[in-house]
């Protein structure tokens, strides 16, 4: 067991709520794995306090840094002082570096882990059609990423059609030569089929995609975590489709986000 000691670090999980949050585990072993004094810990911070939350973080003296998740992976960056490009394109964060001056510096790993988790498992991203579900901070983190891993065509497809059309002008900024689209439910016609919204975590949630469109062949790749087997993974299973977690992009950044944090 960890001890806290009065020299320990502290890193935190922002999120809202915290129930859902796997990632404390994974990085304090990897604390104890580098041998460094650090814990972290979850802050359940709501929406309506996370600039009066994250305006105290530049004093506390102890804080190294925290991993950034739902909901405000896009709101805490108006809150940083400054930001990665890659935060900064893609527009939202998921993690936090505090400098020794208490500056705040924000940072995007969401879609490498995410591109990483689906090489991982022998999936080869590049030249593939991608359906993306969702616009929000983790889908543009996994749109960015696609884009980087040369994939064939990107389909976006969001019930607000005037985030994805954003997303996909800053995309095209990001990739002029870019096949991306706007897309509908209907998943048909691609190669990997990705759920980057929150639906799924609540078993009344509607589906992010119309899981009737599934086909055999395809890939079906979550990033809800809780549960572990969401209504769309199963109607994929249904349907013949291989399935990928979502906990793999999250495995896959974890390492990444202690380095930021300078673990």
């Amino acid at each position: 067991m960890l001890e806290i000691t009065g020299r320990t670090r502290v890193l935190g999980i922002l999120a809202h709520p915290t129930d859902h949050v796997k990632a404390p585990p994974g990085i304090n072993r990897i604390a104890r794995e580098r041998g460094k004094d650090a814990v972290m810990v979850p802050f359940n911070v709501a929406p309506a306090d996370l600039q009066a939350f994250v305006g105290t973080l530049r004093t506390l003296l102890s804080f190294d840094g925290a991993i950034v998740t739902v909901p405000h992976k896009q709101a805490i960056l108006t809150l940083c002082d400054d930001l990665t490009p890659h935060a900064r394109a893609v527009g939202a964060a998921n993690i936090l570096r505090r400098e020794p001056d208490g500056r705040l510096i924000g940072g995007q790993l969401d879609g490498a882990g995410f591109i990483q988790g689906l090489r991982h498992a022998g999936i080869e991203p590049k030249g593939k059609g991608i359906y993306l579900a969702g616009a929000g901070g983790a889908a543009s983190a996994i749109a960015f990423a696609a884009a980087e891993a040369e994939v064939a065509f990107l389909t976006l497809a969001n019930r607000s059609q005037g985030k994805a059309d954003e997303l996909r002008r800053r995309l095209l900024q990001f990739n002029p030569r870019l096949a991306v689209g706007i897309g509908t439910r209907d998943p048909s016609g691609h190669d990997i089929v990705i759920n980057g919204t929150t639906l799924g975590m609540t078993a009344d949630d509607d589906l992010p995609v119309d899981a009737e469109r599934l086909s055999p062949g395809m890939v079906v790749a979550e990033v809800v975590m809780v549960p572990e087997m969401t209504p769309l993974l199963e109607g994929a299973c249904a349907k013949g489709c291989q399935i990928h977690l979502g906990h793999h992009m999250l495995d896959h950044q974890l390492r990444l986000m202690a380095d930021f944090m300078g673990l």
